[in-house]
């Protein structure tokens, strides 16, 4: 009876949000005329569906069985979003708020209850003061935007976020930001020094306004909790007018299996100006119907390849790198390079949003603090040997560096001191590969970390747990909070008390208030 029941009351309310959502464009209009009217999309308009799939990343969540917003608004300005959070409070509609619309679980654009999109795609502007070495960038600014304009102005600036160009920059800073220079400097949101953030009460705040705990926050502690970010301001870093990249391949043949096991010793002796990443797979052979695992070892180094040769000889000789592996270049053609872009492909590639194909994909993460015996490497492989060739991958991370002197409480991102790397599983989306991703993270158990088993927001993962949206209760979001943010959780739940009390902002992993609402 139960589930029928949910089913009645689920379509229910959705016939009465289209009653209501009328009342809401009303509101809309009469709050802002200033340019609103042109930039509100609802389902009878023929743009809907082109503006609503444009930032979807994630094919999992482009079908006809995915919730769809009732209105979609590409805002151009506060006053647009300080209308929607205000109408959608009078409406009693849910807000979900779209960068880049990289969300692992799609979150920054479906919702069960009916809701509204903020799509920040028009607010993407990027202002670079080259003499202070800071940045102010929209919310909306994808990372390849932000390389973009702070190239423009110098080959010597820039700023440690991400590698995939099209994320947008507000969500993947509010949950932390790893990237190629995370060993040499932190986290994006480690160089977050200012921010403006619309609140439940439409206050357009900054940092002196928003107060040093809110500021704390939003810079690890998940977007869509705690209000609308609109823009940051970035303390940018110095790079070498020259780095070098490589990306080595080695297949179990090749002895691939004891490579990948003495990476996991050689990162305490990797120098901080080197970024070492291994991606595994299984992949088709020369051989008609043969396969095997490839482990490719993809880094930065910030600087020439002579030092980095000299440095690899001496923390990792047994991956064999020689100078006809690497390529030198500018910091900011190793950001097309490390998208997988061709060589010599324009700069003007990290301006373009546009999705290109969309695969449907799961995704979990875990850390290690210990390495992984071969034998369990091997039981990957196995694993892996299951699926259709490349259907599946892992990355293997490497942490260290900068990422062990930073406190696990200067922002809500608690990975720092001890973490050996980060895992990384993906899998092409269908029933057997969901199955099959989950019993791989379960086969991983003793190899990870442990009370609570860590991951990583950016890469949401569902499966940790989730909130009733309904009624969230602190336990409940307990389950997945500290797995995410281990003991930053109670902060964080203090201060989503303070600052949003009602929980308006709110999705199946956001932060709940302490306060029953």
């Amino acid at each position: 009876m139960f589930p029928f029941l949910f089913l009645f009351l689920f379509s229910f309310s959705w016939v009465a949000s289209a009653d209501r959502h009328e009342d809401f464009l009303q509101c809309l209009l009469y709050q802002n005329s200033n340019a609103i009217s042109k930039v509100i999309y609802t389902p009878i308009n023929s743009s809907y569906s082109s503006v609503l799939q444009f930032s979807i990343r994630n094919g999992r969540f482009n079908t006809s069985a995915t919730p769809k917003p009732l209105v979609i608004v590409t805002v151009l300005n506060e006053a647009h979003i300080q209308a929607v959070i205000a109408c959608s409070q009078k409406h009693g509609l849910q807000i979900r708020v779209r960068s880049g619309g990289h969300d692992y679980e799609g979150l920054s654009y479906v919702s069960v209850l009916p809701f509204v999109i903020i799509d920040l795609i028009n607010m993407r502007t990027v202002t670079v003061d080259v003499g202070n070495k800071i940045a102010w960038a929209q919310a909306g600014a994808t990372l390849g935007e932000v390389y973009y304009r702070i190239a423009e102005k110098s080959r010597t600036l820039a700023f440690p976020a991400g590698v995939c160009p099209t994320v947008g920059s507000g969500g993947h800073i509010s949950g932390g930001g790893h990237g190629m220079m995370m060993r040499k400097y932190g986290l994006a949101a480690d160089h977050i020094i200012d921010a403006k953030l619309i609140d439940v009460k439409g206050r357009i705040l900054d940092r002196a306004s928003m107060g040093e705990d809110l500021f704390w926050a939003i810079r690890g502690g998940g977007g869509n909790t705690f209000g609308v970010v609109v823009a940051w301001k970035l303390e940018l870093v110095t790079v070498p007018p020259t780095v070098t990249v490589f990306n080595v391949t080695r297949t179990l043949e090749q002895n691939a299996t004891k490579l990948v096991h003495q990476w996991q010793s050689a990162i305490r002796k990797f120098d901080e100006d080197l970024f070492s990443r291994i991606f595994l797979s299984r992949v088709n052979t020369s051989q008609e119907g043969k396969t095997t695992i490839l482990a490719a070892y993809t880094s930065l180094f910030l600087g020439g390849v002579d030092r980095l040769l000299s440095m690899m000889q001496q923390s990792f000789p047994q991956l064999g790198l020689v100078k006809e592996d690497c390529i030198e270049m500018s910091w900011i053609e190793s950001t097309v390079y490390f998208a997988s872009f061709p060589r010599n492909t324009s700069l003007d590639v990290l301006l373009d949003r546009s999705p290109g194909s969309t695969i449907s994909f799961k995704a979990k993460t875990d850390f290690v603090t210990e390495p992984i015996p071969e034998i369990a490497l091997e039981g990957i492989w196995d694993r892996l040997n299951q699926l259709d060739a490349e259907a599946a991958q892992l990355q293997f991370t490497a942490y260290g560096g900068k990422m062990d002197e930073i406190s696990e409480t200067s922002i809500p991102f608690p990975h720092r001191a001890g973490i050996l790397f980060q895992i990384h599983y993906a899998v092409v989306w269908e029933q057997k590969t969901a199955s099959w991703i989950r019993k791989l993270y379960s086969y991983m158990t003793p190899y990870v970390t442990k009370n609570p088993r860590q991951a990583y927001i950016d890469y949401r993962d569902l499966d940790v747990g989730m909130n009733n949206l309904g009624n969230t209760s602190y336990k409940q979001a307990r389950v997945w909070g500290t797995k995410y943010f281990k003991n930053n959780f109670d902060r964080l739940v203090h201060v989503k008390t303070k600052v949003d009390p009602a929980n308006f902002f709110r999705n199946e992993q956001s932060i709940p208030p302490l306060t029953p609402w």
